[in-house]
């Protein structure tokens, strides 16, 4: 999508009333459902052209920004099967399936998705987690609050979304895995950013919350980190996302937290 066309559609997606914007010249989005229906995911074929991207991502700020729909289905063909643990997340999660598909068995399910901020988690985690009926979660956020994803936010206003999971989680008898933020020194996506002091500050949080209330804390940064808190030369392909080796290197961190939390 050239720049003149964003800057005319976005504001206009934006702004405009539902009955509007289901008028959107060229948008493939045009006649999916709004407002309270019985299937609000409807079934399409994956963009590869970039316009076509740039138009999804478009129709998932207005209208599914949480990503509501991108389980929607495959959590319809779980339901009632016996889970282990749901792996809450973003990108770091989400590539954990394809960087060790053979870990993701046994009742664990990967529910990461590539971008996404604490606020996000918490919208779609009773349709990604609670409505699964897992006997854990595993939740692993913060990156991309930090990189800035989805706008400012302070320190109170992460810890007070990855409260709200862990606290959703207890309500329904799911235990709760509280896992670090992974080392990075660098976000490519957002270069002015010097993460490492707050992911320290954030996972010292998250231990002592962890520890508060009983929560099952797992710290992935000895397997993962160097000194200076970056990732280890081989375990990231850009700093930030593990290779195939930096989830081969948490997988036992990940077993034994699992292991401390349901005794198996």
């Amino acid at each position: 999508m050239n720049h003149a066309v964003r800057l005319f559609l976005v504001p206009l997606l934006l702004a405009a009333p539902a009955s509007a914007q289901v008028k959107l010249p060229g948008d493939p989005h045009a006649g999916d459902p709004v407002g309270i229906v019985a299937d609000p995911c409807p079934s399409r074929a994956e963009e590869t052209d970039p316009e076509g991207r740039d138009m999804r991502k478009l129709h998932q700020v207005t209208r599914d920004w949480a990503q509501l729909c991108r389980y929607h289905r495959d959590n319809a063909a779980v339901r009632g099967q016996p889970v282990s643990v749901v792996f809450m997340g973003d990108s770091i999660t989400d590539g954990w399936i394809k960087g060790d598909p053979d870990f993701f068995k046994e009742g664990r399910i990967d529910r990461g998705i590539g971008g996404q901020t604490t606020p996000q988690m918490l919208v779609r985690f009773r349709e990604d987690v609670i409505a699964l009926k897992p006997k854990a979660v595993h939740i692993m956020a913060g990156t991309n609050d930090i990189a800035g994803n989805t706008g400012a936010a302070t320190m109170a206003m992460v810890q007070g979304n990855i409260q709200g999971m862990a606290e959703l989680a207890r309500a329904n008898g799911i235990k709760v895995i509280l896992a670090s933020i992974p080392p990075a020194a660098a976000f490519p996506w957002s270069p002015d950013k010097r993460p490492a002091p707050q992911i320290a500050e954030m996972n010292a949080w998250l231990k002592r919350y962890a520890a508060a209330e009983g929560f099952t804390y797992v710290d992935y940064h000895p397997a993962l980190a160097t000194a200076e808190g970056a990732m280890k030369p081989g375990f990231a392909n850009d700093g930030v996302h593990p290779t195939p080796a930096g989830y081969a290197a948490m997988r036992p961190v990940a077993l034994e937290a699992i292991r401390r939390t349901l005794g198996k």
